[in-house]
């Protein structure tokens, strides 16, 4: 593909990581992270804790740890972010992108009332204050809060956690941003209300061609939901495919191990097989693939260089034997 080309892919995408690393002194957080998300597109990245889902959601946002130094690419709508100053990061995330954050206590100034909290964003796009507030409400009311008119004079500490997780969706929603970061957007809700904001989620994905990249634990909802995944492991993209195709033919070990680790609501009852060993420490710097310590299939040569994403199938996979997974 030719530069020119490539910059036409990156303004029509959502999000275009291209050899992203992030880390700290000497300690790395990311290795040469690649994650796309077309329009309209819902991308999954899956992997067990630690493995750096959220970092690579947050650099889309310019959310760096404190002291990280990054390198790489990362454009969202055209901008790109790792260059971009102060004042245009705050302009995309005040009216491109936003970010449903796992905690929402976390995500939420405690001392603010809700109702201004879902119309700043509003506001400082030049919506007037009524029309800000009426929008507040249409949202609130969209993701199940009961008596919306009141719940926006109160404060997050009023909230039950699944409630306050439901004000941050609608948060998220009210700028109608082309790109959304929704991490781990539903743990905290019941299956009914689950079901309602990922139609929601998807609705508006509809309607305004909005790219979303959907960081989660749960393979099921990944597997129903996702366009693409990702799967990720020490701070590496492991494996890329369609979501329908990962689920069925994983290429990667650590992708098999996944699924066979995790209990599945559908098809026969199967055994759930633990993954045997630890999740590698970020401050080991492994010289081969970051999975051999835990792989039934290593060999000697998975310890000479880091495995190169090639393509396999329909999947582009990082490992050095992949045909030996469905065997």
């Amino acid at each position: 593909m030719t530069v020119l080309a490539k910059e036409e892919t990156a303004r029509r995408d959502a999000l275009g990581v291209a050899g992203l690393t992030l880390g700290i002194g000497a300690l790395p957080l990311l290795d040469g992270v690649t994650v796309r998300v077309g329009r309209g597109e819902t991308v999954g990245l899956v992997g067990e804790s630690g493995s750096g889902k959220s970092l690579t959601a947050r650099a889309a946002l310019g959310m760096f740890p404190r002291g990280a130094k990054a390198t790489g690419s990362v454009v969202v709508g055209g901008v790109d972010v790792l260059a971009a100053g102060r004042a245009a990061l705050r302009d995309l995330r005040r009216t491109r992108a936003s970010m449903i954050f796992q905690d929402p206590r976390a995500a939420i100034n405690p001392v603010r009332r809700v109702g201004d909290y879902l119309t700043e964003g509003l506001r400082a796009r030049g919506v007037p204050s009524r029309e800000a507030a009426a929008t507040a409400l249409g949202l609130l009311e969209q993701v199940g809060i009961r008596d919306p008119r009141g719940a926006l004079r109160r404060h997050p500490h009023e909230f039950s956690g699944g409630m306050l997780q439901r004000v941050v969706i609608a948060g998220a929603l009210s700028i109608e941003p082309d790109l959304l970061l929704a991490d781990e957007p539903t743990t905290a809700l019941d299956v009914t209300t689950q079901a309602e904001v990922i139609g929601l989620l998807k609705d508006m994905q509809r309607t305004r061609g909005t790219g979303m990249l959907f960081v989660t634990h749960d393979l099921d909802l990944a597997a129903a939901i996702c366009d693409r995944v990702y799967v990720m492991y020490a701070g590496r993209i492991v494996e890329e495919a369609a979501g329908a195709a990962l689920f069925s033919s994983p290429a990667h070990p650590y992708t098999r191990a996944l699924l066979e680790a995790s209990p599945s609501v559908h098809g026969e009852r199967t055994a759930i097989k633990a993954i045997r060993g630890r999740p590698r420490s970020l401050s080991e710097a492994p010289s081969g693939c970051a999975f051999r310590d835990r792989c039934p299939l290593a060999g000697d040569d998975c310890a000479e260089a880091v495995p190169a994403a090639r393509p396999h199938g329909t999947s582009a996979v990082a490992c050095v034997r992949p045909g030996e997974v469905a065997r």
